[in-house]
């Protein structure tokens, strides 16, 4: 395991909100995924390595700015308005999701307006 990413102390913190909160074999600090008949401690709570392969493939993507910070991955985009990197699935996002709903009002906002002066001509 010596090639598993490591975490720092605010990633920590943050990982283990994500298990406490979606983690389906989190049992208060055990792992059901480890027991045996004997309860056993969530090695992914209180190790600063990334052991836990379903933490890694199921937990940790639902927070794409962890994950990024994680695996050292960086988003080749930027939002257009704020400048925040956009995480994205997508290669046609182009705004970050705050943004993106701003900008989806005002795009419908100003088709609407051409649309009711093109009736009235």
């Amino acid at each position: 395991m010596a090639d598993a990413p490591r975490m720092d102390h605010k990633q920590l913190r943050r990982s283990k909100k994500l298990i406490r909160k979606l983690c389906c074999n989190y049992d208060h600090g055990n792992c059901l995924a480890l027991d045996d008949g004997e309860p056993c401690v969530c090695v992914q709570g209180i190790s600063y390595s990334l052991l836990c392969n379903w933490f890694r493939n199921a937990v940790l993507p639902a927070d794409h700015e962890l994950l990024a910070d994680v695996m050292r991955e960086r988003p080749g985009k930027c939002c257009a308005v704020c400048g925040k990197p956009v995480y994205s699935s997508s290669n046609r996002a182009k705004y970050c999701p705050a943004c993106a709903k701003q900008e989806r009002r005002k795009q419908d906002a100003k088709r609407k307006r051409e649309q009711y002066w093109n009736l009235r001509r």
